[in-house]
């Protein structure tokens, strides 16, 4: 299935979708800019904090100044500030959210939240970075920190600890990640616009499952978000 339909995005309007969390948020970034490229919209991609340099699928690249530029349909743009150490650093949200005013994109999608490649993270005082005019914050859990001890497969294990009442030592289990959901310091600690979990990289029968009675104890919790279950890499909404 195409990551917009699994979403269920209503390709007709502008949207503003910031990425946090950890787990796939670049590559679900990338994959669902490249469908609505498809669908000839005209995209933005774009950072707060920031990602590895891309060297190739888009269409477009710019550094700090895009104040006269005007893209084709069916095209892709990289907005950045700098690059350091092969990494794309962002500029800041006002600067994001002047863009869109200006309204000559379809969509822009934003990674506004680092995790050093770990699929869970705790948040520090600052992150994530999300712009005023997001209409989504896609919030991503790496379901493969599951049977993981804290200590090594989370960032900032000191922060996520404390919101999960666990210790650096513990295995992440099922609960762990309800936990980190629920909690008003957890992944959603800062949101804009509409929120959506993804429990990212279900890529057996087993992690499916897993990821199924996460999403069941999220709602009988009283967690009233879309939640998907997901192997985004292969385009698998579960």
């Amino acid at each position: 299935m195409q990551i917009y339909k699994g979403l269920k995005l209503d390709i007709q309007n502008v949207e503003v979708m910031s990425f946090i969390g950890g787990g796939g948020k670049t590559t679900t970034m990338f994959e669902l800019g490249k469908e609505l490229k498809e669908l000839n919209k005209k995209v933005l991609i774009t950072t707060t904090t920031a990602i590895y340099n891309p060297e190739e699928g888009y269409d477009y690249y710019f550094l700090k100044d895009i104040d006269s530029f005007n893209p084709k349909e069916g095209s892709i743009t990289i907005f950045g500030n700098r690059v350091e150490k092969e990494k794309l650093f962002g500029d800041s949200p006002e600067k994001i959210d002047d863009i869109f005013k200006r309204n000559i994109f379809d969509y822009i999608l934003i990674e506004a939240d680092g995790s050093k490649r770990k699929p869970i993270k705790g948040h520090s005082h600052y992150e994530p970075v999300i712009p005023k005019q997001t209409t989504h914050t896609i919030g991503i859990i790496g379901l493969d920190s599951l049977d993981e001890e804290i200590e090594g497969i989370a960032h900032r294990p000191e922060i996520f600890t404390k919101i999960t009442n666990a210790k650096y030592s513990d295995i992440i289990n099922e609960e762990t990640i309800v936990r980190y959901v629920l909690n008003p310091k957890g992944i959603f600690k800062e949101t804009q616009g509409k929120r959506v979990l993804i429990l990212n990289k279900a890529h057996d029968e087993g992690t499916i499952l897993r990821g199924s009675i996460i999403r069941e104890m999220l709602l009988n919790r009283g967690f009233k978000d879309d939640i998907f279950v997901t192997d985004i890499k292969n385009k698998k909404f579960y």
